[in-house]
């Protein structure tokens, strides 16, 4: 950023409301380059050009910061997801695509996949929602769909649908972690590998075999 971004006449362009996204975006930035770790309110002002101080009166302090970014993170890791159910032809393949989907995001976005379970939300009496956080939607709520769809089309025994979620989430988020921070080797062949054995293990763990 230039010397004239982070000047006084530069911070009087923000609008009520703006700098605060400036700063979540700021936030997201460093999430994305260095995970959760890398998210400092000051450094965040730094980037958005604006004073400590203006900062916080936006954020209380880096948690309230740190709780945005994360909120952010699931909300691009959960449009992966849905895009992978978009792209899956019938309710059989979708379990298998939101597996995917979810992994795929870990290897290339890993910053952002570590910081968007590092923190929860802040409370509603402390955020400021507007109509885009309203539509957002949670990786979890997601998966919890296509096991619904799943269940409605006959692949999910209802008896074994109540707890489905967690187990499913788990394997496919232990896997994406192992990728991402080790042992695992992350070849395009072996995470092929590895994602077909766990998506096979969950798929014949829970569903039916079509009829």
């Amino acid at each position: 950023m230039s010397p004239a971004d982070a000047s006084p006449d530069r911070r009087r362009t923000y609008h009520h409301g703006s700098l605060r996204t400036a700063l979540i975006d700021a936030g997201v930035a460093l999430a994305r380059e260095g995970g959760p770790d890398s998210v400092v309110l000051r450094e965040a002002a730094r980037i958005a050009g604006v004073s400590h101080s203006a900062a916080y009166r936006h954020f209380a302090d880096r948690e309230a910061l740190l709780a945005e970014v994360s909120r952010h993170a699931r909300a691009e890791l959960a449009a992966q997801m849905r895009r992978g159910i978009d792209a899956a032809p019938e309710p059989l393949t979708r379990l298998g695509a939101v597996g995917t989907a979810y992994v795929t995001f870990a290897l290339a976005n890993p910053g952002l996949f570590r910081t968007a379970f590092y923190a929860h939300p802040v409370a509603s009496s402390e955020k400021q929602d507007t109509p885009m956080d309203s539509a957002r939607e949670e990786p979890f709520d997601i998966l919890g769909q296509v096991l619904d769809e799943a269940q409605s089309t006959g692949l999910l025994d209802p008896n074994r649908r109540p707890g489905a979620a967690i187990a499913a989430w788990s394997a496919v988020h232990g896997l994406a972690g192992l990728l991402i921070d080790g042992p695992l080797p992350t070849a395009r062949a072996d995470v092929d590998f590895a994602l077909a054995q766990v998506l096979e293990l969950v798929a014949r763990g829970l569903l039916r075999p079509p009829a």
